[in-house]
């Protein structure tokens, strides 16, 4: 299942010192839509630091989100809202140990004695693992 980061870039500052800055509003696990759907649902909820005083607010559909558009007394600011899948995270808290099941002896089977039907007789495959799976590209 995958992880989804709800990022916000918004404009800070003003006149000359006006620029954008990032940050992530939170996580989603699922897919891409259930992601999306969520970050519709805090835009709603979101107050940008700028303008103080909006005279209009316009909210456009990307592919990858939204972008919120808010006209000021004399300047217009921007958020652009994202969904992205996270890829790698370096401080992410380190995964818990699975536990490995025991094999208890009628788990086990029989070790093949001398070359069998779907193997060479060097022991190499016949039919590669990944050949016939449904859940590879």
């Amino acid at each position: 299942m995958a992880t989804w980061g709800l990022i916000v870039e918004m404009t800070v500052g003003a006149g000359e010192r006006k620029h954008v800055e990032a940050s992530v509003l939170g996580h989603v696990e699922g897919s891409r839509e259930q992601a999306l759907a969520e970050l519709a649902e805090r835009i709603g909820r979101y107050t940008p630091e700028h303008p103080r005083s909006p005279k209009r607010s316009r909210i456009f559909r990307t592919a990858d989100g939204f972008l919120l558009v808010i006209d000021g007394a004399w300047q217009s600011f921007s958020s652009r809202f994202t969904v992205a899948e996270l890829v790698k995270d370096s401080a992410a808290p380190p995964l818990e140990p699975q536990p490995t099941p025991v094999p208890t002896p009628e788990d086990a089977a029989p070790a093949p004695s001398g070359p069998t039907a779907d193997r060479y007789e060097d022991g190499v495959p016949v039919k590669p693992a990944w050949l016939g799976r449904t859940d590879l590209p």
